[in-house]
């Protein structure tokens, strides 16, 4: 180290010094180059003009809408073929069926489009999946279904126009309605309540289709009679018409012979027969 000194004298120092410099010159070259220019800031542009204004929901439909009339909604077939097909599909035992396993199909009137809401498959769906809930009719072990697709079943779940309909339930309250009907042994689901649900459901359409095929499930497995709401304010029992109201007054109005009294107790809208399960 000495003899270098010696025979180079200052430039023995300068040319290390000038080594780091040039390497550091180098990475910071490097790092600038894959650097991009910040960009301008976004500027939202001003709103000059409120087209819509987003509305505050109240929760209830208007006072002057009755309890039993269909809601304003989407498209139904008013008249089909009256005649049905089986959708196809199976499902396995569900429930118990300690007492009794019904089997069952899953229909629907030619003349109807199901596109509007999904498809032949999804309203199958939404059938099995509702029996197959244990807040459904397999909350009591005694009882089970499977859906079948070849055979005698027994009962017919089928989704029907509302002409169809009114042959086949009767219309002796001048609403839509479902119904079972036990010399056909064929369940009638309203399609136009399908596509609209009922004011007592408040717009949850999806709480509603359970709602309907509990119910008329509930006649097709034998329980023939209507519930009144026995608790204010607590939910509405599965039996009782709730595509009509429920509220006991409601119900009353639309029947005055029937077994639900006009005694101003109203429940909220329950889709299980089941509900805490």
């Amino acid at each position: 180290m000495g003899r270098f000194v010696a025979t180079y004298g200052w430039r023995a120092y300068a040319v290390p010094i000038l080594a780091v410099v040039t390497l550091i010159v180098l990475w910071d070259a490097a790092r600038g180059a894959g650097a991009e220019e910040p960009a301008d800031p976004i500027v939202a542009s001003e709103v000059t003009e409120i087209i819509v204004e987003a509305p505050q929901p109240e929760g209830t439909f208007p006072e002057s809408l009755e309890s039993g009339a269909l809601p304003e909604g989407g498209p139904f077939t008013e008249v089909g073929a009256r005649e049905w097909r089986v959708v196809p599909g199976t499902t396995g035992q569900v429930g118990a069926g300690q007492t009794r396993v019904f089997t069952y199909t899953v229909e629907l009137e030619e003349g109807i489009d199901t596109t509007g809401y999904g498809g032949d498959a999804a309203f199958a769906t939404m059938v099995d999946r509702t029996l197959a809930d244990p807040r459904s009719w397999i909350g009591d072990e005694a009882v089970a279904f499977r859906r079948i697709d070849t055979g005698e079943p027994d009962f017919r779940i089928s989704l029907t126009s509302q002409m169809t309909i009114r042959e086949g339930c009767g219309y002796d309250i001048p609403l839509e309605g479902s119904c079972f009907n036990p010399s056909m042994e064929r369940v009638f689901l309203n399609e136009a309540r399908w596509v609209r649900g009922a004011v007592a459901f408040q717009g949850d359409i999806g709480s509603y289709r359970q709602y309907v095929v509990n119910h008329e499930v509930g006649h097709a497995i034998g329980l023939a009679q209507h519930d009144a709401c026995t608790t204010d304010g607590g939910l509405a029992p599965i039996m009782m018409q709730q595509t009509f109201g429920t509220a006991n007054d409601d119900i009353a109005r639309l029947d005055p012979g029937g077994t639900v009294p006009a005694d101003g107790a109203r429940c909220r809208f329950n889709p299980w027969p089941y509900p805490r399960a």
